[in-house]
């Protein structure tokens, strides 16, 4: 018990500190390296008894799966209630040009998610999951159900998270000569939030029993998702939002999850990997804005615009950005939480895909 108290008190300290950094899901970052740290030392909570352990899970979670699960169906509802109607409606007449160039974002990262998993310390599953440009909170989520190894996917996520966050001010300055700026997250009202676990206790009751009956990958995530995703586009979730503490303590599961599984052995191989990942994150970023070009010439939007429209990730960077600019912030947000419904949607099915065709 004196193990988990500590992991929870630095994480809740590491969390208050990336906070003011603005870093995107600061707990799942905080809980990561924390975790990763104490189990590097070797003082970090222990897996289960031997005798409690399932037989065909060689590496059996330390975190419990209920509570693993939680924070999974805490994530995905989160997430599904990204897709207010009246945001997404920014997208116009232009919803299917940004679908197109979503999808081959998708293909960039599955592309470049291959190519990594030829090196031999990655499979092309992890590879695949690796690299997807979008959701990052959401693919270390869901790997370790899909068969991948969480903590190469979490460090490589955070490592593309990172970049994006910080060349975006650069190129909107040095490229587009706009100026960034600090974007005020106002939070939901206590109501909402009441909502919002009427919402969530639906959603994961509904959600995750169908997920597993319809086989859907990760179903503990995706499930819950879905749900959420379908009530809010329909309206039946009216203004109901996640509770900030609960998805705090979803980020910290689910980083501390991947954390607590590190030696030092595989953070030795983790480094190994880390150039061929830092040269593909920064291939697919030049893809994006690539495709950023076309997605301009395509809607007629300005080309700042569709960068930031386009850019993998780093969504509260891209909304200072669009704000600081007085580009069309409807459009550039509404683009940018399609792609991550996309990418967490598809993703699974598309890196499990990747995995057979070049064996895993």
């Amino acid at each position: 018990m004196r193990r988990w108290i500590v992991l929870a008190a630095l994480t809740a300290a590491a969390t208050f500190l990336l906070e003011l950094l603005e870093v995107d899901a600061a707990a799942l970052f905080a809980g990561l390296v924390v975790a990763g740290v104490l189990a590097i030392a070797g003082v970090a909570p222990r897996r289960r008894a031997p005798a409690e352990t399932p037989p065909d899970d060689p590496e059996p979670p330390v975190i419990p799966r209920p509570a693993m699960l939680a924070a999974q169906g805490v994530l995905g509802v989160f997430i599904g209630t990204m897709a207010d109607p009246e945001t997404l409606s920014g997208l116009g007449s232009s919803w299917f040009p940004v679908l197109v160039i979503g999808l081959g974002t998708l293909a960039l990262s599955v592309i470049g998610g291959a190519l990594l998993g030829l090196h031999r310390r990655v499979d092309p599953l992890t590879g695949s999951l690796a690299l997807v440009a979008g959701g990052a909170s959401g693919l270390v989520a869901l790997t370790r159900e899909l068969g991948g190894d969480e903590r190469m996917v979490a460090v490589i996520q955070y490592l593309r998270v990172a970049l994006v966050t910080v060349t975006i001010p650069l190129v909107a300055s040095l490229v587009f000569d706009a100026r960034s700026s600090g974007v005020e997250v106002v939070p939901p009202s206590g109501t909402d939030q009441l909502w919002g676990l009427l919402l969530l206790a639906i959603c994961l009751a509904v959600g995750i029993p169908v997920g597993r009956l319809i086989r859907l990958p990760a179903a503990g995530l995706l499930g819950p998702m879905a749900i959420a995703t379908i009530a809010e586009l329909t309206g039946l979730a009216g203004d109901a939002a996640v509770s900030s503490i609960l998805l705090t303590l979803a980020y910290a599961v689910i980083g501390w999850q991947a954390g607590l599984g590190f030696t030092m052995e595989r953070l030795r191989a983790i480094g190994r990997v880390l150039p061929a990942a830092l040269v593909l994150i920064l291939a697919i970023g030049a893809g994006c804005a690539l495709l950023g070009v076309l997605l301009s010439a395509w809607t007629g939007e300005s080309m700042f615009d569709c960068y930031l429209a386009t850019t993998p990730g780093g969504i509260y960077a891209v909304l200072a950005a669009a704000t600081a600019a007085g580009g069309n912030v409807a459009f550039v947000v509404a683009a940018q939480i399609l792609r991550v419904l996309l990418m967490l949607f598809v993703a699974p099915f598309a890196a499990r895909a990747a995995a057979r065709r070049f064996g895993s």
